[in-house]
C-alpha cells in the first residue's frame, strides 16, 4: 500500500526540509571557516573600540547605493566607517572628510573582520547575514538592510534579509511581503521604515540638471540580469542576431556578476558578436550614461528596469517574468510579483512569437501613450519619498543611534 501525503502536508515537509538542509550548508561553512581560521593562526578578535557607524559593501558597484547616505552623514559630521570588498571602490576618492574607506579583502578575510566587528549600528545591502559565513557579530547592537533596487525584496536568495534588525524600504508592497514572511518563519517583526530610494533621487537630479541626451539614431539598451532564467541564458545569441537586424544601434549592457558566474557564457558572446558600429558592450561602472542615451531598453527581472522607467521616463520591452522561484523567498509567498503587475504597466512583453518582429515591437512601445501613464502608477508604488531618501535615512540611523545609546548617555552625564 502506497503512503499517501496531501499536497499541504507535502508542501510543509518539502519547507523544513529546505531549512534542514540550509542549516546544515550554514554549519558545515561555519566548522570549515573555524577549521581555516585555526590552522592559519588568525588572531580575529572582538575590536576594543566601539564605532557608531559602519557601512558594508561587497562590491564597489554598490557606492552609487551609498554615496548620498556618506554625503548626508559628511554634511552633518557624522563619523563612518565604510568597509569594502573592492581595492578599487570609489569611496576611496570621494573625497568626504568623515568617511572612512577600509579595504578589508575577501573570503574568509572579510568575514573574520566582519564577525568580530565592534559598532553600534551597521548598514549594508548585503543580504544574507547569519546565513553562511557572514555572522552577526555579538558586539554589533543593530544590522540594518538597504535595498539596491526598487523592486521586490523578495527575489533575495532565502533567508536573505530574515537576520537583520530592520530593513529601509521605498514602498508599501515590500513591508506586507517582509511581514508575511515573517509569520510563516515564526520571526519576530524586523522594525521596518520607508525612505524611498536614495540612489535615484540622485540620478533624477543628475537628469535635470545635464537634460535628455542629444537626438541620434535610435538606440536600444540590452541589460539583462543574470542566471539560468536571465535572456542570455534562455535565449542565448539569438537575442543579439535579432535586435542587429532592427538596423537600431544596439548596447549590450551584461549583469555585472555575469562576468563571474557565467564568465564562459559571456565570453563566448562576446567573441561571436565583436564591437562594431552598430554592436557596443558597455561596462560602464556609472550606468548614467548609457540609461540617459538608449531609447529603449530590453530586460527580464533585472532591477535596471525600474532605473531606467521610473528615473528616465523611457519604456521597456521585458521577458516574461515567470521564472523559477524555489531559490528565493518569494516561493514561500504563493503568491504573484508586485513586478509582474509592474511591467505590462511599463512596456511590451517579449515573446518568442513577437521576437522576429522586434523592431516594429520596440517603434510601438516607443510610441504608445499609455505607458507614460503606466509609469506615473508605479512609480507611486515603489518610489515614496521623492527626493528624500538620502535625508529620511540618516534621520533614521541617528535616530536609531541616540536610541541604542540612551542609557550611556545617562551614565555618563551622572
Amino acid at each position: 500500500m502506497f503512503l499517501y501525503i496531501d499536497p499541504g502536508t507535502g508542501s510543509m515537509l518539502f519547507t523544513v526540509l529546505i531549512g534542514v538542509i540550509g542549516a546544515a550548508i550554514y554549519s558545515a561553512r561555519m566548522f570549515i571557516l573555524k577549521l581555516r581560521m585555526k590552522l592559519s593562526r588568525g588572531k580575529a578578535k572582538i575590536e576594543d573600540n566601539k564605532t557608531p557607524f559602519v557601512i558594508f559593501s561587497d562590491n564597489k558597484r554598490y557606492w552609487s547605493v551609498f554615496e548620498p547616505i556618506c554625503r548626508e552623514m559628511d554634511k552633518r559630521g557624522k563619523d563612518v566607517v565604510y568597509l569594502t570588498a573592492s581595492e578599487d571602490d570609489a569611496v576611496f576618492s570621494c573625497g568626504l572628510e568623515h568617511i572612512h574607506p577600509e579595504f578589508i579583502g575577501n573570503g574568509n578575510k572579510m568575514y573574520a573582520r566582519l564577525n568580530y566587528l565592534n559598532a553600534n549600528i551597521v548598514l549594508s545591502t548585503t543580504p544574507g547575514l547569519d546565513v553562511y559565513q557572514w555572522k552577526r557579530s555579538k558586539s554589533v547592537q543593530y544590522y540594518v538592510h538597504i535595498p539596491h533596487a526598487a523592486s521586490e525584496i523578495i527575489l533575495y536568495r532565502m533567508f536573505g534579509i530574515d537576520y537583520y534588525d530592520a530593513v529601509l524600504l521605498s514602498g508599501e508592497y515590500q513591508a506586507n511581503d517582509i511581514r508575511k514572511l515573517e509569520e510563516l518563519r515564526g520571526l519576530a517583526p524586523k522594525e521596518l521604515y520607508k525612505i524611498g530610494i536614495p540612489y535615484m533621487d540622485v540620478m533624477a537630479e543628475r537628469l535635470k540638471k545635464e537634460g535628455p541626451s542629444p537626438e541620434g539614431e535610435r538606440t536600444v539598451l540590452l541589460a539583462p540580469s543574470w542566471g539560468k532564467s536571465a535572456i542570455f541564458s534562455v535565449y542565448g545569441g539569438k537575442i543579439i542576431d535579432v535586435l542587429l537586424k532592427t538596423g537600431y544601434h544596439i548596447v549590450v549592457r551584461p549583469h555585472p556578476q555575469s562576468f563571474t558566474s557565467e564568465k564562459d557564457m559571456i565570453e563566448k558572446l562576446m567573441k561571436e558578436y565583436p564591437e562594431s558600429e552598430q554592436l557596443e558592450w558597455n561596462r560602464d561602472t556609472d550606468n548614467f550614461d548609457v540609461l540617459r542615451r538608449s531609447d529603449i531598453l530590453i530586460s527580464d527581472f533585472s532591477g535596471v528596469i525600474f532605473d531606467f522607467t521610473l528615473v528616465y521616463d523611457k519604456p521597456v520591452i521585458y521577458t516574461d517574468p515567470d521564472f523559477d522561484l524555489s531559490p528565493y523567498d518569494a516561493w514561500w509567498l504563493k503568491q504573484p510579483l508586485w513586478t509582474v503587475s509592474a511591467l505590462p504597466r511599463l512596456g511590451c512583453r517579449l515573446t518568442e512569437e513577437n521576437m522576429e518582429n522586434l523592431r516594429d515591437v520596440i517603434d510601438e512601445c516607443i510610441a504608445d501613450p499609455k505607458y507614460a501613464q503606466g509609469r506615473a502608477e508605479v512609480k507611486a508604488e515603489t518610489w515614496e519619498y521623492y527626493s528624500e531618501g538620502a535625508v529620511r535615512t540618516v534621520d533614521y540611523l541617528l535616530n536609531k543611534y541616540d536610541e541604542l545609546t540612551k542609557d550611556e548617555v545617562k551614565k555618563d552625564s551622572k
